[in-house]
């Protein structure tokens, strides 16, 4: 693996490290509960795009990272970016029960935290 592939490989493993601030058990027991699956963009399933990422992502945090594919990496970036973007949407007074922090937490972010 050439340096920039092993430092954009890092780099995507430390972002994706701190944008994901759920544990696998935690995020697993979020994704079964009712608030979890009502939330999020349903394009034409019965599973929004954030549960289903939810899943992927409990996948990941499980996975050894020397074992992690390139598509592995580009769906830890894709959930990096959502993470982020979304911070930067976050509603006014208090978010606990909320979509935003519902959907959120479908992609392994608990702004809570």
């Amino acid at each position: 693996m050439s340096d920039s592939n092993e430092t954009e490989r890092r780099d995507t493993l430390d972002r994706f490290g701190e944008d994901v601030n759920m544990a696998p058990g935690e995020l697993e027991k979020w994704l079964d509960t009712d608030e979890s699956r009502d939330v999020g963009q349903k394009d034409g399933g019965k599973e929004s795009t954030g549960h289903a990422s939810g899943r992927r992502i409990v996948q990941l945090l499980r996975t050894r990272k020397e074992d992690l594919s390139d598509e592995d990496l580009a769906h830890m970036r894709k959930v990096s970016g959502y993470v982020r973007r979304h911070l930067g949407q976050r509603p006014e007074g208090d978010v606990k029960d909320t979509p935003w922090r519902y959907s959120l937490m479908n992609w392994g972010h608990d702004p809570q935290k």
